[in-house]
């Protein structure tokens, strides 16, 4: 015959796991709901930080494309060696189309130097010029 004190500790043990139970399962419930809110909220903070990075860059690109205000100039020396190749001419002829030596044009280009504000406006009417006219004012000016 099992002595009583054992069953009594045993049915007490299981009680109490039982008990527990109960309590945990609402627990791990709400750590489950917890983790997959967690979850969620990581990918929306991924998703807004990767639009963020696109609205950014957007930005940049729109600021880029408007025209300063007040007869104002925009300068890019990229973009003043990309059309110089453009028009197929050298430093020197695209210089004297400038009224400029062209060391001053190959230092723009580097981005070494801004050009003068003085310069800014010969230079916007420049990037109107195709090839044919930028080789007959160059012609006009020999």
């Amino acid at each position: 015959m099992p002595n009583i004190a054992q069953v009594l500790k045993e049915e007490i043990a299981r009680l109490a796991r039982k008990e527990l139970r109960a309590n945990t399962d609402s627990l791990k419930r709400a750590v489950t709901t917890y983790r997959s809110d967690i979850a969620a909220l990581k990918r929306r903070v991924e998703q807004l930080e990767r639009q963020a990075k696109r609205t950014a860059k957007s930005s940049k690109m729109v600021r880029a494309e408007v025209t300063q205000p007040d007869g104002q100039h925009r300068w890019s020396a990229p973009r003043f060696a990309q059309h110089r190749k453009r028009l197929g001419l050298s430093a020197a002829d695209f210089g004297k189309l400038l009224e400029v030596s062209a060391l001053s044009v190959y230092k723009w280009e580097s981005g070494q130097v801004r050009p003068r504000d003085k310069y800014l406006p010969a230079i916007a009417n420049l990037r109107k010029l195709g090839k044919r006219e930028a080789n007959e004012r160059l012609a006009a000016l020999r």
